[in-house]
């Protein structure tokens, strides 16, 4: 009954959203499109809104000048951001629990000491890629880079190594999964937009950012470490490195992305914390890896035409993306919870602290979605496909320019994956499902094209490594626009082959 409800309101909601349409000249979305993202992109760069609001605002000017009445103005875009965040949204909060669970209960801690006792030194910039592809499955990117730079700075000092040969690989690795797979914001919501296969584009995107990484990361620092040339670091963040070993856990308790809570989700006291065991190599992968490989074999038994058959049938359901992730997430309560010694009170603590960072984030998701539907609903999109169709340029190339542009004017590559995935979303309608998923991948590889000043992840970097301005252009903004490039290449040519 409540599912029929809501499956009404929605499209009665839809339904009003298309009726607000408006029958304008070509020229005249055209120009909407235009004045709509340079409203977005100037006050995001030029008077620091957040992209929530800009997004809202650059909406509302959209529909305004494509000739939606005053009274729709925000009808497609409060229908889009509903069934974005219906969509994406339960998603990306699922994920945040599990990489909550990763870091506070020392499981990222585990796979990190893990991979490096086992490696030796002159592998090591390679350990620290296969680190970050690892675990950046399930951690957002900021969240990550606070994880593994202690571990890069520990490495980099017991080499005697500069700092760039195996920092390089991690941030290369991390930045590769945030634009390539899901369940991060961009790849999702580019996904919903573009009406992809989550399982096809997850299997893909992997395919996609192994040797993006390998080129981006490993290979690419050698020749970085002979331009720029740091000494070896002597301390960990201002540590020793024996106060900094141990590194991921001690490192990510007070960080912004744990939302301040790190401490009391970890233990209420210092006698709590002496009781938590860390949970072993194996489990703490497996919980890395589960979503990855039920949201695999539900694409397997697809392509395989089996999903009529029993096993077809209950696979088909374990890999739903909402299933996968709700598994992972109640298989991770136990193993990273009640199995190490957690109380049932703190492991609410700790799920509820999970929440709180990706606030910003589903709000920026929602609101993207919401631009994404005033470009379909008000004809946008499709002036722009078919003008893109008729300048020959293929879809991959044209969704990859477009994010890259929206990338390097914001700085934000969730702002250009939403504004590319909306820009797109009608070319999409008449795509194989390969190829749908193909130019989910072209605009998450545009969408980290050429990181700069404009970006947080910019300076971030360049605090952490404790470089100049042109040190980091020469290192992290490099690197970035050389994985972006790759991504590109690599799509391409799986465009030619599948």
């Amino acid at each position: 009954m409540l599912d029929t409800a809501i499956s009404t309101a929605i499209s009665t909601t839809v339904s009003a959203a298309a009726d607000a349409a408006p029958t304008a000249s070509t020229p005249q979305l055209v120009l909407a499109a235009l004045i709509g993202i340079v409203v977005i992109v100037g006050l995001i760069v030029w008077l620091k809104m957040h992209p929530f609001l800009a997004l809202v605002l650059g909406s509302g000017v959209l529909a305004i000048v494509a000739g939606v009445g005053l009274t729709d103005t925000f009808t497609s875009f409060t229908a889009g951001l509903g069934s974005t965040v219906a969509g994406v949204g339960v998603l990306i909060a699922l994920g945040a629990i599990i990489g909550k669970l990763l870091i506070d209960s020392g499981g990222a801690d585990r796979i990190v000491d893990t991979i490096l006792d086992r490696t030796p030194v002159r592998r090591l910039p390679w350990a620290m890629a296969l680190i970050a592809f690892v675990v950046g499955i399930p951690l957002f990117f900021e969240v990550g880079v606070v994880l593994l730079i202690p571990v890069v700075m520990i490495v980099a000092r017991r080499m005697r190594a500069n700092p760039v040969l195996v920092g390089i690989p991690a941030l290369a690795g991390l930045s590769a999964l945030h634009g390539l797979v899901p369940p991060h914001p961009g790849p999702l919501l580019a996904i919903d937009a573009l009406g992809a296969n989550l399982g096809l584009t997850l299997g893909l995107g992997l395919l996609v950012a192994v040797p993006t990484v390998i080129i981006a990361g490993p290979l690419l620092a050698i020749p970085l470490t002979r331009w720029v040339r740091l000494d070896p670091p002597t301390t960990v963040l201002g540590m020793s490195d024996g106060a900094a070993g141990g590194t991921a856990t001690s490192g990510t308790g007070g960080s912004p992305s744990s939302g301040g809570a790190g401490t009391t989700a970890t233990a209420t006291d210092a006698a709590t914390t002496t009781t938590l065991r860390k949970p072993s190599f194996g489990i703490s992968v497996l919980v890395v890896l589960l979503p990855v490989i039920l949201m695999l074999a539900r694409s397997v038994v697809e392509i395989a035409g089996a999903t009529g058959t029993g096993y077809g049938t209950v696979l088909e359901f374990l890999g739903e993306p909402l299933v996968a992730l709700l598994i992972t997430s109640l298989f991770a309560l136990v193993a990273f919870g009640t199995a190490v010694g957690r109380t049932r009170q703190q492991l609410g603590d700790l799920v509820g602290s999970s929440f709180a960072p990706i606030a910003g984030i589903l709000l920026i998701v929602g609101a993207g979605g919401g631009f994404k539907q005033t470009l379909v609903d008000s004809g946008v999109g499709d002036v722009i496909a078919s003008g893109i169709a008729d300048a020959g340029i293929t879809p991959l190339l044209a969704g990859w320019l477009v994010a890259a542009l929206i990338r390097i004017a914001t700085g934000s590559a969730t702002v250009a994956t939403i504004t590319a995935a909306g820009i797109m979303a009608p070319l999409a309608a008449g795509l194989e499902p390969t190829q749908a998923a193909l130019l989910v991948l072209a605009i998450g590889a545009g969408s980290v094209f050429l990181s700069h000043v404009n970006d947080a992840g910019f300076w971030l970097v360049k605090e952490y490594f404790g470089m100049t301005v042109g040190q980091t252009f020469k290192t992290w903004s490099l690197m970035e626009s050389v994985l972006s490039v790759v991504a590109l290449l690599v799509v391409l040519l799986l465009g030619i082959v599948v």
